[in-house]
């Protein structure tokens, strides 16, 4: 398929500064302040699931979360796999999120009733999540932007400050992306965690974190990039990381 590009980057192995990196944010608190449309938006995303469960409150509510969900296909997917949870898709961007829920999405059964939207920031809202003990069942980052330029390296969300709270989210995590750099970095940083888990007692949840990186070959694609890269035949790759 022509127009789909793989990623280029001038950098050729894992980063350099990512062992540090992950340790100095291992050790310290982000305490960046949340916005405001980013609270509002996560009251919003309680109320609906809380209201699609019948109960008040969500901290007994199974919860997956699918971040940078884009136009919302991966959150249906997931929410066939994972009936008895309410999935909720959060993409920053207001013209992705508002085409979610397409019916086109969903086929002939519809779009299922425990799959939600937000428009949110992501590193915010986890923070969020995370302080108010939302029960995170799975946490899907299906294609996130790997930001390849060594120069944009703490974007990348394992070598942000974000990274120690986005693996303390759920038990299982899943990281999809069509650079094998990106995924090779991710599992590496998971463990850099693991081992610093023991010196930072905020982190000792995450004393049994394990991270594993395969090749990933699609049966059906759930996701545009998914599916555009899988026809243009580039390789994809998927970190599970595990705690």
């Amino acid at each position: 398929m022509s127009g789909v590009r793989s990623v280029t980057s001038n950098q050729d192995s894992i980063h350099k500064d990512l062992e540090k990196t992950v340790r100095k944010y291992a050790r310290t608190q982000y305490m960046r302040p949340i916005a405001l449309h980013t609270q509002e938006a996560f009251e919003q995303a309680r109320e609906k699931i809380c209201s699609w469960a019948g109960q008040s409150d969500i901290a007994t509510i199974p919860v997956v979360l699918d971040s940078g969900c884009g136009t919302g296909e991966s959150t249906v997917h997931l929410a066939r796999r994972f009936p008895d949870c309410a999935v909720l898709g959060i993409d920053k961007s207001e013209i992705r999120i508002g085409k979610s829920g397409d019916p086109s999405h969903a086929g002939p059964e519809g779009i299922p009733a425990n799959a939600f939207w937000i428009r949110a920031e992501l590193l915010d809202f986890w923070r969020l999540v995370l302080d108010n003990r939302w029960d995170v069942r799975y946490h899907a980052v299906f294609y996130p932007n790997p930001w390849p330029k060594q120069s944009e390296c703490t974007r990348r969300f394992h070598m942000h400050p974000i990274f120690p709270a986005m693996m303390q989210l759920a038990p299982v995590t899943e990281l999809r992306t069509n650079w094998e750099i990106y995924a090779q970095e991710f599992c590496s940083a998971a463990n850099v965690l693991r081992e610093e888990s023991g010196t930072v007692p905020e982190l000792a949840g995450l004393c049994r974190l394990q991270a594993a990186l395969s090749a990933y070959a699609p049966d059906n694609a759930e996701t545009a990039f998914e599916r555009k890269y899988a026809a243009a035949g580039q390789p994809l790759w998927r970190v599970i990381v595990r705690r």
